[in-house]
């Protein structure tokens, strides 16, 4: 099977070259009027490009698409162009790839643009998977040592993240085969519900080139600190909070959530744990079996899968990965929202978009979304 990659805007197309560089390296060794104005100027010439693409792959199994929420091409072409392609390939798997926004701030109305582009793929999309720029960054000072650090170096980190996701690994549901379908079979281990399709990646373990040649690492090890990063919602090994524990089983619902609110602890939904390198196979993973991790209306055996290859992957003898549909996402999409109402109720900007054809309602219809998930991410 074959998956088609659409590489939308400045960002879109910059994490893109990085990813395939990545993959290949490895194998061998103008913003809110773009909603309205710039998609459909292009959509033809947008369908054609993938549509030939599409011819020359032997059976589509589905289609990723990168992009940024900030604004620009990326978010607005970028929502436009998914749901073009969702209609033209309506029994596809669109997986879309989102870069979200520094919180200092890119542009103005990155906030409202955020909310207008992740209602809209919430619409469109079967799940979304999320790099949150002041994440990467502090992934780029404080493991990688950068001390002046670029758009192409917070690609790099990303690309990292995405290449251990898609490379090639076996997979439970193929006995002795590596995956033919890895979007698909991604989202049958992490989506399921459609309420629930935000999704994040930790990576273990992540340090320069002149690190790496000095250190060594176990599975125990690694595993241990993965799942610490999990629980206490760190998407780096260093300065994890170990005090954060899992919540003890056997409560409902509702009280397992207060709880879990109460310590800081990450509820999951689903996760899917990907391990390669040396001595895979002696890698233990029993610990990401714990029920106490995980939402409680969801069998342990439905919510947790592993993938492996005994390749190693970039570099890294050792590499443990972990693709987590969980509450990761509820506090920088909550500050997000807030701050797009704050901005919405005092009509700020409002004028730049209506001008364009996008409508109060149009806002309206897309907090609305955006709070309902929310509300499902907290309460589940």
């Amino acid at each position: 099977m074959s998956v088609v990659t659409v590489q939308l805007g400045q960002c879109g197309n910059q994490v893109g070259q990085e990813l395939f560089g990545v993959l290949c390296r490895d194998s061998s060794d103008a913003r809110e009027k773009r909603f309205c104005v710039h998609g459909p100027s292009h959509e033809e010439a947008i369908q054609d490009l993938v549509q030939k693409e599409v011819e020359h792959c032997d059976r589509l199994s589905g289609i990723l698409t990168v992009m940024s929420m900030a604004g620009g091409t990326g978010s607005g072409t970028g929502t436009y162009v998914t749901q073009c392609l969702r209609d033209m390939y309506p029994h596809s798997l669109f997986l879309n790839h989102v870069t979200w926004p520094y919180n200092t701030g890119e542009v103005i109305v990155q906030n409202y643009n955020s909310v207008l582009t992740l209602s809209h793929l919430y619409q469109f999309s079967d799940a979304i998977l999320v790099h949150e720029n002041d994440t990467v960054h502090r992934i780029c000072s404080q493991l990688l040592n950068i001390k002046h650090i670029s758009f192409s170096d917070v690609n790099k980190v990303i690309a990292h993240h995405l290449g251990s996701v898609l490379q090639p690994t076996y997979t439970s549901s193929l006995a002795g085969l590596y995956s033919r379908n890895p979007i698909g079979e991604l989202l049958s281990c992490l989506v399921n519900h459609p309420e629930y399709k935000l999704l994040s990646v930790y990576n273990i373990p992540q340090m320069s080139t002149s690190s790496l040649a000095y250190s060594s690492f176990t599975w125990p090890g690694l595993l241990k600190h993965l799942r610490q990063m999990l629980v206490a919602d760190s998407k780096m090994e260093e300065g994890i909070d170990w005090k954060v524990c899992v919540p003890a089983t056997g409560r409902t619902g509702n009280e397992r959530a207060r709880n879990s609110q109460q310590l800081g602890f990450n509820t999951s939904l689903a996760n899917l744990l990907i391990l390669r390198g040396k001595d895979v196979a002696s890698a233990d993973a029993a610990s990401f079996k714990d029920p106490g991790l995980y939402t409680p209306w969801l069998p342990v055996e439905e919510a947790f899968s592993t993938w492996n290859s005994t390749v190693s992957f970039n570099g890294y003898e050792k590499a443990a990965t972990l693709v987590s549909n969980s509450q990761s996402l509820l506090k920088p999409l909550d500050y997000i929202v807030g701050k797009a109402w704050n901005m919405f109720a005092s009509r700020a900007y409002i004028h730049q978009y209506t001008k364009f054809g996008i409508s109060e309602e149009d806002f309206l219809d897309s907090f609305t979304v955006l709070e309902q998930v929310i509300s499902s991410y907290t309460h589940f």
